[in-house]
C-alpha cells in the first residue's frame, strides 16, 4: 500500500544530516545525525525484548547521564545479537561523532536497524560522520526520512502546528518499520521534536501515553524488534513559559499534537507494511477490562488464517470467531458476542447472524481499508489496533531479506 507525506514543518532547534555510509546498502543515505539545541530535553521509550539491541543498551545509559546534544542513527545494520562487540561498536561510533561535535561521547544517542547478528561497521560510520556535519539542515526532515529505511517502500514523515498560548508551536516527526512490527515499548524507529519548553517528566509521560495509543496500538507479524525506539525531543525554542502542570490546558494541546503525529506515524507503519494490501482495523468493545480488550484485539489481528483471508478478500467469518474463542477470555458467554464486519453484522449471539450472506462479506473484503469491530457483551472497555493482511510478498520479502 502505498502513502504519501503531507507538508512537514521544521521544528527551531533541530537540524539534520543524512548522507551514505554504505552500512549495508550501496549508492543510497543510510546514516542519520540530529543535532539538538543546547537544552533541549528528551524523552524515549525502548523495546522489552530480552535480546535487545547494542546501541538501545546504551541509548538507555546515556539518556540516564545527561541530555542528549545529538542522535546518530544507521540502517541497514541492527547491532543486535553482537554481545560485547556490539556494544563496543556502538560506543565507538558515538565517540566518533563527540570528537567532531566537540562534546562528551555520553551525549550522544546511538540508534541502529537492519539485519541482526552481524557487526557494525564503525570506519564506515566514522568516516562518513564529517560529510553528515557539513551538511546539517533545519530543512532535512524529507532525506532523514528516507535515510533510516529498510524494507519501507516509502518514508514516513508528519508535522502538526497548534497554538500554545497564542504562539504557534510545531511537533514533527519520522518513523521506519514495514516488518517485524509488534511494538513492545516500550526494526520499528521513530523521532520526534518540537519547540515547546517543557519539563522532562511531562515530556516522558506524554510520549508514553502517545506510543501507546499508536505505536504500541499496531502489528504486521505479531513480531516484537530488537531494536525499537521511540525518541520526543523538546528544544524550547518557542520560548514559551515551561509546561509543568499535566493538569494544564498547556500540556493538553502539547499531548494532542504528539499523539496526532505519532497515531499518523503508526498509520503510516501499517500502511506500508511488507507486502500488505489492506489496512485492517480491529475494535472490541464491551469487554471487563482493557487488557482484556487487547488481548481479543491480538489474537484477531495476529491470526495468520484471519490475515491470509483478509488478502484472498475471502469472508471466512468462522475464522474471527474462532480467534475470539481462542484470547483465553474466562467465561465468556459466546451468546453475548456480537462480530461487524464493516456495516455487516456477521455474528450475533454468538452465531452467524440472520441477515448475512456472503456476498455482503465479499463487498466488504474486497475494500482496501477494512473495520473488524468485536462486541463482547462483558462491560465498558474498548480498544483499537491497527493491522494488515499477509500476502505472498510478505513471505517473499522476508524469505529474501538477506539474499
Amino acid at each position: 500500500m502505498s502513502d504519501s507525506n503531507p507538508p512537514f514543518f521544521p521544528v527551531p532547534g533541530v537540524r539534520l544530516a543524512s548522507t551514505a555510509a554504505a552500512i549495508r546498502y550501496q549508492e543510497r543515505d543510510d546514516l542519520l545525525v540530529l543535532e539538538l539545541r543546547p537544552g533541549s530535553v528528551c524523552a524515549a521509550v525502548f523495546t522489552r525484548n530480552a535480546f535487545c539491541a547494542a546501541p538501545v543498551t546504551l541509548a538507555r545509559h546515556h539518556l540516564a547521564q545527561c541530555a542528549p546534544r545529538y542522535l546518530l542513527i544507521n540502517a541497514g545494520n541492527a547491532n543486535a545479537g553482537t554481545g560485547r562487540q556490539g556494544l563496543a561498536a556502538a560506543h565507538a561510533s558515538c565517540e566518533a561523532l563527540a570528537d567532531l561535535a566537540d562534546c562528551r561521547a555520553e551525549q550522544v544517542l546511538p540508534f541502529s536497524t537492519g539485519v541482526i547478528g552481524e557487526h557494525l561497521p564503525v570506519e564506515r560510520i566514522a568516516s562518513a560522520l564529517p560529510t553528515a556535519l557539513k551538511r546539517l539542515d533545519a530543512a532535512a526532515w524529507p532525506d532523514a526520512a528516507r535515510a533510516i529505511m529498510t524494507t519501507d517502500t516509502v518514508p514516513k514523515l508528519r508535522s502538526q502546528r497548534f497554538l500554545l498560548n497564542g504562539q504557534q508551536a510545531t511537533v514533527t516527526g519520522i518513523a521506519k518499520g514495514a516488518g517485524m512490527i509488534c511494538p513492545d515499548m516500550a526494526t520499528m524507529l521513530a523521532f520526534l521534536a518540537t519547540d515547546v519548553a517543557i519539563a522532562p517528566e511531562l515530556l516522558q509521560h506524554c510520549l508514553q501515553s502517545a506510543a501507546d495509543r499508536s505505536f504500541n496500538s499496531i502489528t504486521v507479524d505479531g513480531d516484537t524488534s530488537t531494536n525499537d525506539a521511540c525518541v520526543l525531543v523538546a528544544t524550547g525554542a518557542l520560548g514559551n513559559p515551561a509546561v509543568t502542570d499535566a493538569a494544564s490546558a498547556e500540556y493538553t494541546a502539547v499531548l494532542s499534537a504528539v499523539e496526532t503525529v505519532c497515531t499518523d506515524l503508526a498509520t503510516a507503519i501499517v500502511r506500508d507494511a511488507e507486502g500488505a494490501t489492506k489496512l485492517v482495523t480491529v475494535e472490541v468493545e464491551e469487554a471487563r477490562d482493557h487488557a482484556e480488550a487487547r488481548n481479543v484485539a491480538y489474537t484477531v489481528a495476529h491470526s495468520p488464517l484471519v490475515k491470509t483471508a483478509l488478502f484472498a478478500s475471502d469472508p471466512n467469518w468462522g475464522r474471527i470467531l474462532a480467534a475470539v474463542g481462542r484470547a483465553g477470555i474466562d467465561e465468556l458467554d459466546i451468546e453475548g458476542v456480537h462480530i461487524d464486519l464493516g456495516d455487516v453484522r456477521i455474528v450475533e449471539a454468538g452465531a452467524r447472524a440472520s441477515s448475512y450472506t456472503e456476498t455482503l462479506g465479499a463487498a466488504v473484503m474486497a475494500k482496501p481499508e477494512i473495520l473488524i469491530r468485536i462486541l463482547l457483551g462483558r462491560g465498558n472497555a474498548q480498544t483499537r489496533v491497527l493491522t494488515c493482511d499477509f500476502s505472498y510478498d510478505y513471505v517473499r520479502i522476508n524469505a529474501e531479506y538477506r539474499s
